[in-house]
């Protein structure tokens, strides 16, 4: 919408949610009044264009985020790692890590932070160092990589059993939200080195610093763009709005026209399951679905024109989604942690599911007045988050609670058994995330669809030459494919005259020298390779 109204059009967003909580006007809100967030998301360090973002709403980051912070990983033996904040490491005296190559630079400031996996474990991880040098060596090889699962990869690069289930498995599901055997090794690969090993700095992250993402920065864009103003349609006419917000629609179908083009679109009110009247958003030059997979079944089942004019949008709905699970804690006591951010690893009672929980007293802790809404401050506020949570989705909120507070919690910090709980709220969004399952890629939605004027937006979005550095589940590569979508209506010419501006977006940081060298130096060894049959035989 950003891109679009800056380009001279007039924009009609509909989400399915009411549009106060759309716009972030009023955002969610407990039975007992208390504020609750759909998930705990970090911004790291590479996220240059939604930091421009915030710099062009006026916002200052010291605002918005927190300070980058360590992120603690444990299991029911307790302390497994900690993930130190890279730009400020430092080595023997307190002196200042300087930035090394990667990786020796992640090698250097991780050493001592291992505190179970042993040394002789940990090198193991040099196989993958070699895969990311191959994987993406050309577009038939990444799709052969795409094929393989993580887990396959991971067996035939020759990673220890240990490095994987104590330490690469549980950073999977809480980065991919899948254990290692559900995901593509491509994608995979794609978030080890996008988060962790592109750079030193790659893996330091930092969080939202005081009530939510939509309140700090979606609302204060959202009000921008409503501000904005267009002349009108018709001669001497009021200047119109740029952007109309349809809040609570549900789109049931999009209609072609005699050229093929998108024309109109319908939609009922009142989100899912509504039986209204359906009511439709006429003579339209173009159009974006922001969709992820159960959205896209829904729109192309509702539209057999689409489904005959664009097969891959048919292919798209045909993926997965995985279920994702967000609960929050009010302690009557603080809980002192080593970390505001904390990951679960190894813990049966998780049936399989990735999770983490989040010190919001800690990260938020300037006004914690604004985590207990109206009632009075006690102790911590805990945000939790199960990823892959289909196992656990059939329990009761209060089993869901009492999994929390009574094994989980204090398995992983002592602290937790001596505090009682005030209140809890539990969401659960099945489906709501996308599934990078092993062979999915080429089924994923393109940037540009069969219909001249239709592109998608999202993570899951392929975004062909327009491809960034940002990967996976990625807030910043979200955002990059929406700027990206209103680009390609303005490269296509489906804006109309006049408005073919494209919006700016900010490359994140080119690849270090020794990696481009390596995968140089390793695509000229597998050509020569090629004719026998031995280029990277491990995947095919």
């Amino acid at each position: 919408a950003k891109a679009l109204i800056e380009n001279g059009c007039r924009v009609t967003l509909l989400d399915t949610l009411p549009e106060a909580a759309v716009t972030g006007e009023k955002p969610y809100l407990t039975p007992s009044g208390k504020p609750f967030e759909a998930g705990v998301r970090g911004f790291w360090k590479d996220y240059p264009n939604i930091e421009e973002l915030v710099s062009s709403l006026g916002l200052k980051e010291d605002d918005v985020w927190t300070p980058f912070t360590n992120s603690s990983f444990y299991s029911p033996d307790g302390l497994e790692a900690t993930a130190p904040v890279f730009s400020a490491a430092t080595i023997g005296n307190g002196i200042k890590l300087p930035e090394l190559p990667s990786p020796f630079g992640q090698v250097a400031a991780t050493f001592a932070l291992f505190e179970r996996i042993p040394v002789t474990d940990r090198v193991t991880m040099a196989g993958l160092l070699y895969a990311i040098l191959d994987y993406k060596r050309d577009a038939g090889t990444f799709e052969a990589y795409d094929r393989m699962s993580a887990h396959e990869l991971f067996l035939r690069m020759g990673l220890s059993k240990r490095l994987v289930d104590d330490f690469v498995k549980p950073t999977l599901l809480v980065g991919l939200f899948k254990p290692p055997e559900e995901l593509s090794a491509a994608v995979a690969m794609e978030l080890l080195y996008f988060y962790a090993l592109a750079h030193q700095t790659s893996f330091d992250v930092r969080w939202i610093r005081s009530r939510s993402i939509q309140e700090l920065i979606i609302q204060p864009l959202a009000a921008k763009l409503k501000r904005a103003q267009l002349p009108s349609a018709e001669e001497d006419g009021e200047p119109e709005p740029a952007l109309r917000v349809l809040g609570g629609s549900r789109v049931t179908q999009l209609r072609l026209g005699p050229d093929g083009r998108v024309t109109s679109l319908g939609y009922k009110a009142g989100g899912w399951g509504s039986l209204g009247v359906e009511q439709s958003v006429d003579e339209l030059d173009g159009c974006v679905l922001a969709l992820g997979a159960k959205g896209m079944r829904s729109v192309v089942s509702g539209s057999p024109q689409l489904a005959r004019a664009a097969p891959e949008l048919c292919a798209a709905a045909s993926l997965g989604g995985i279920d994702v699970i967000s609960c929050r804690l009010w302690l009557d006591r603080t809980v002192v942690t080593r970390t505001p951010a904390n990951v679960f690893s190894r813990f049966p009672k998780l049936r399989g599911a990735g999770g983490t929980f989040f010190m919001l007293d800690q990260l938020q802790g300037d006004d914690p007045q604004l985590l207990w809404g109206d009632d009075q401050v006690q102790g911590s506020v805990v945000a939790c988050d199960f990823y892959n949570a289909g196992a656990l989705c059939p329990l009761s909120d209060d089993d869901l609670v009492s999994l929390l507070m009574s094994e989980l919690l204090p398995s992983a910090v002592p602290g937790f058994r001596q505090a009682k709980l005030v209140d809890s709220h539990v969401a659960r969004y099945p489906g709501a995330v996308s599934w990078f399952s092993p062979g999915s890629f080429t089924s994923r939605p393109p940037l540009q669809t069969s219909v001249p004027n239709l592109v998608c937006a999202g993570d899951w979005v392929r975004l062909g030459d327009r491809e960034t550095r940002a990967k996976g589940l990625c807030q910043e590569r979200a955002y990059i494919s929406g700027l990206e979508a209103a680009n390609q209506l303005a490269r296509n010419g489906a804006l109309g005259a006049g408005r073919g501006v494209e919006h700016t977006v900010i490359q994140i940081r080119e690849d270090e020298p020794q990696v481009v060298a390596g995968q140089a130096v390793n695509k000229l060894v597998m050509e020569a390779l090629r004719p026998f049959g031995l280029a990277s035989p491990w995947v095919r």
